[in-house]
C-alpha cells in the first residue's frame, strides 16, 4: 500500500508542478506574503475534493457529458483572459507592490475569490486531477485506488506549502520594482496562452 501510495504522490507532483494560473497565483501571493495560508488551503483542499470525486468515479461521468467540460472551458478561458488583462496592466504600470503585505495587497476575500475561480474555473483541473489521476487510481483496484489517492493528496498538500512558504525566500529579489514587472508579465503571457490554449482546444 507504501508503494502506491508513493506511486500517487509522483503522478500528483507530475501534474501539479508545472506553470500554471493557480501556481502563478500562489507564487505571487507567497512573494507578498498575503494570506498564504488562506491560498495554500484552499488549493490543497480543492485538490483533495477533486482527487477524491475522480476516484469515486465522477471522471467517467465527466465523460459521458462533455457539454460540462464545454462550459467550463469557455468560462475559464474568458477569466483565464481577463487575470491576463490585469497581470498585463500591473506590468505596464510598474506599481511598487508591498512584499510584506501592506496596503497595496488582496483582501482575504479577493484573495479567496480569485484562488477559487483559478481553481474551479481551470478546465485542466478536471482533466488532469478527475480524469486522468481518477483512472490511474483506479488501476489499483478497490482498496488500492484511495492509497492512490491519499499520496497524490499528500503530492498537492506539499508542494502548495512548498511554493507558498518558500517565495518568501525570493523577497530582496522582489523588493524592487522591475522584478514584480517581470513578474506580472511572465503570468499575463502564461494566462493568455492558457486562455488560447483552452479555446483552440
Amino acid at each position: 500500500m507504501i508503494s502506491t501510495a508513493t506511486t500517487g504522490l509522483a503522478a500528483g507532483l507530475t501534474l501539479i508542478v508545472a506553470i500554471g494560473s493557480q501556481n502563478a497565483f500562489v507564487l505571487r501571493q507567497g512573494l507578498r506574503r498575503s494570506h498564504v495560508a488562506l491560498v495554500v488551503t484552499v488549493c490543497a483542499v480543492s485538490d483533495l475534493v477533486l482527487i477524491v470525486l475522480g476516484v469515486g468515479g465522477l471522471g467517467a461521468a465527466i465523460e459521458r457529458a462533455p457539454v460540462v467540460l464545454e462550459v467550463v472551458r469557455w468560462a475559464g478561458a474568458a477569466f483565464l483572459a481577463g487575470y491576463a488583462g490585469l497581470a498585463a496592466w500591473r506590468a505596464v504600470r510598474g506599481e511598487r507592490l508591498d512584499v510584506d503585505g501592506g496596503p497595496a495587497a488582496m483582501s482575504w476575500r479577493a484573495a479567496l475569490g480569485t484562488c477559487l475561480a483559478l481553481t474551479w474555473l481551470n478546465p485542466h483541473v478536471y482533466l488532469d486531477t478527475v480524469l486522468l489521476l481518477g483512472s490511474l487510481a483506479n488501476t489499483h483496484g478497490t482498496p488500492g485506488r484511495w492509497w492512490f489517492a491519499a499520496g497524490a493528496a499528500l503530492g498537492s498538500v506539499l508542494w502548495f506549502t512548498a511554493l507558498g512558504v518558500g517565495a518568501r525566500f525570493l523577497a530582496p529579489v522582489f523588493a524592487r520594482p522591475w522584478a514584480w514587472r517581470i513578474l506580472d508579465a511572465v503570468i499575463a503571457v502564461v494566462m493568455l496562452l492558457l486562455a488560447v490554449l483552452l479555446v483552440l482546444r
